[in-house]
């Protein structure tokens, strides 16, 4: 394949997605017709199929039928304990170890310490063509913001134009038990700015139905949107998922509300499981799985190959239209001893655990809505008119992909990053 000019004019022969072109875009026997996209200052101006002889002028670049998405999300990373594992012992398996082994860690945590981690992660999730990641931070003094809140907002600032940080509050429940310190919560966290959240940690190990109550009030008092790490264990019992979609109907919650993991469903009886997920369908919630780290950390004993896998219950919530995405979570860190914040290798295990035909024409947009991240109404995608920030796999194709797709080839504003 030829390599791209500084700046194109337009890139022809494009392999999209099926989930990115209008419902009447013709095909040619294998698949949809392969696209034109013109670009100018920085933007898509027009997504056309190529289906005879094209004639643009201008610099061009032929990817040769490459598959290309938009700038990737990654909506749910933990740049607070990235890269924390290298200077670890050993770590007691699964997910409640993984919690104590970085409470030892954060003697460690300085701000220069802090800043050389995160600021790593977003340079390698720019590198990977992500363009907007979401970091959950730990907070565990009611009355202070901790050293990582402040340090990612600067992070935030610094970024701002090549990669949209969002920061949230990732607090345990215990702490939202009464209400007026909920709300007190919830005012520090708005006063951050627009790109920080409100969110909790619901497990059956710390289960108070108040407390949740308390945050999800809190978070609807001062018009904060809510990222939650739910039910994160294979517990039949665990109830935080169905608890909050039915309290965000009967409170009526304007916001949007982004609920992680939600490892519990696969133990759960069918019938409960999919009762679940009608009621999450009725309610403003986006879910997100982090299928690396639940499949690292579900069913997790030293010595012993895992039963149970602990994957959220992808292909019922998208026939049930939920919006869903994929996310890297941790990093190199005692939740995960591997990833590099790239959203596709969170696809790549996504598609084998889970067992997904055609992952690019049917779930590769499960790494790129970020809207589904905001209140806007969801509507369907399309690249024209939108910012020229592409990734052309370069050495895979629409049947291989999410396969040989470390080769590719990043767009920022219509300009391919020199490596």
């Amino acid at each position: 394949m030829p390599q791209p000019p500084a700046a194109p004019d337009f890139i022809a022969n494009a392999r999209l997605p099926r989930w990115l072109l209008p419902t009447d875009w013709p095909t040619d026997g294998a698949g949809p017709a392969l696209a034109l996209l013109e670009l100018a200052q920085g933007r898509v101006t027009r997504t056309s199929p190529i289906t005879g002889t094209v004639r643009v002028t201008g610099q061009g670049w032929d990817v040769q039928g490459a598959p290309v998405l938009p700038g990737m999300v990654d909506a749910h990373t933990h740049l607070d304990k990235a890269f924390i594992l290298p200077r670890m012992g050993a770590v007691k398996p699964g997910l409640l170890g993984a919690i104590d082994a970085v409470i030892g860690d954060r003697a460690h945590w300085t701000h220069a310490d802090l800043r050389e981690r995160a600021e790593r992660g977003l340079q390698w999730a720019w590198e990977a063509g992500t363009t907007h990641l979401r970091t959950h931070i730990d907070w565990w003094d009611p009355s202070t913001p901790p050293l990582a809140w402040e340090v990612t907002a600067e992070l935030a600032a610094e970024w701002r134009g090549r990669v949209r940080l969002e920061q949230v509050a990732l607090i345990k429940l215990g702490l939202f038990q009464d209400r007026d310190e909920a709300r007190a919560l919830a005012r520090r966290v708005a006063a951050t700015g627009p790109h920080a959240l409100l969110g909790g940690f619901v497990h059956s190990s710390n289960w108070d139905a108040n407390a949740l109550r308390h945050l999800v009030h809190a978070a609807q008092a001062v018009d904060l949107d809510l990222d939650l790490h739910v039910d994160e264990e294979l517990n039949p019992g665990a109830q935080g998922l169905a608890f909050i979609a039915l309290l965000l109907r009967d409170i009526g919650f304007t916001g949007r509300v982004v609920c992680g993991h939600n490892c519990a469903l696969a133990a759960q009886p069918e019938d409960q499981a999919l009762a679940t997920l009608d009621a999450v369908a009725r309610a403003p919630i986006t879910l997100v799985s982090l299928p690396i780290t639940n499949l690292l950390l579900q069913d997790a004993v030293t010595g012993r190959t895992p039963r149970l896998r602990g994957l959220m219950l992808v292909k019922e919530a998208r026939e049930r239209g939920i919006p869903l995405l994929f996310a890297s979570d941790n990093v190199q860190d005692p939740f995960c001893r591997v990833g590099s914040l790239d959203p596709l290798e969170a696809m790549q295990a996504a598609t084998l655990a889970g067992q997904l035909d055609t992952p690019f024409d049917t779930w590769s947009d499960a790494l790129c809505r970020a809207d589904w991240l905001q209140r806007q109404p969801l509507a369907r995608a399309t690249l024209d008119g939108a910012n020229a920030d592409l990734v052309v796999f370069t050495a895979s194709d629409a049947h291989a992909w999410p396969s040989r797709t470390t080769p590719r080839v990043v767009l920022r504003n219509g300009r391919p990053l020199i490596p």
